[in-house]
């Protein structure tokens, strides 16, 4: 049962509180927290009217034998949580909850997350860097970074924390790097990554490759309308043969994919992207 796994990772999770003015359990706490906030509840005060209208539900399953505790006090709690502890622990709950298939695709994504910008710190704007189970649809991991361009070294910190073994890894383009590559590759798993024009010299060596397909014929085109506008796509792709001979740098390379885009908008010529 998902209550039981989140009870044996979040178990050891150090409770700074001195013991003597302890009422509520620090599990209660978080497992109160959690499930407010994937209710939706935002603030403190949220939390505990989420916990107050559920009290049924969770001193059933052995939570909250003293009631609820009021919003201050789950404020202060979480406040004194260790956060690298707690985001080992919520790791290791997620992937146990979490049911891996083989060839199961993991994605990879940085997202800035809205409104945490603040004026006059030009360096308050938070970065989160996401690993998403695209099959469960659950967020597998995550860490935080300083700056926008700091994923690159933060994608390989947050791969060393999950079991990719027998799944493909799907980055963005920040993440085409062949350093990550490298480290999904030793820890068992595929990666797809997509490129563009700001890897220049790869960039290059990728239309360099598929010269002979952007010269062909069209065909095979699939149409797509919407927002005043049509979108004609065609895909390529080259055998891994002729992929590891041109791109030796990049380890366990089995193909190499191209997609090339028409767009055409109302009352204006087709423009290739």
């Amino acid at each position: 049962m998902y209550i039981e796994a989140f009870t044996t990772h979040f178990g050891d999770l150090a409770d700074t509180r001195q013991s003597a003015k302890v009422t509520y359990p620090l599990e209660d706490i978080l497992f109160i927290t959690l499930c407010g906030v994937v209710a939706g509840a935002e603030g403190w005060s949220e939390i505990r009217d989420y916990a107050d209208g559920h009290i049924d539900w969770f001193q059933q399953h052995g939570y909250l034998r003293e009631g609820v505790p009021v919003d201050d006090t789950i404020a202060r709690t979480i406040s004194r949580i260790d956060p690298e502890q707690f985001r080992a622990c919520f790791i290791n709950w997620m992937q146990a909850v979490h049911e891996s298939t083989e060839g199961q695709m993991i994605a990879i994504d940085g997202k800035t997350l809205r409104s945490s910008y603040q004026r006059g710190d030009r360096q308050s704007t938070i970065h989160m860097v996401n690993a998403f189970a695209c099959a469960n649809q659950v967020v597998l991991g995550q860490i935080k970074t300083s700056e926008k361009s700091n994923e690159i070294t933060a994608i390989p910190e947050l791969i060393q924390l999950l079991d990719i073994q027998d799944t493909l890894v799907s980055i963005d383009a920040m993440g085409c790097q062949t350093r990550i590559a490298e480290e999904i590759v030793e820890q068992g798993g595929d990666y797809l990554f997509t490129l563009k024009r700001n890897h220049g010299k790869l960039f290059k060596a990728v239309e360099h490759a598929f010269s002979e397909a952007r010269k062909a014929p069209l065909g095979g085109l699939s149409f797509e309308q919407k927002h005043g506008r049509i979108d004609a796509r065609i895909y390529h792709v080259l055998s891994a043969e002729v992929v590891s001979k041109a791109f030796p740098g990049w380890p366990e390379l089995k193909t190499l994919g191209m997609s090339m885009s028409f767009r055409q908008q109302r009352g204006k010529a087709p423009k290739l992207t």
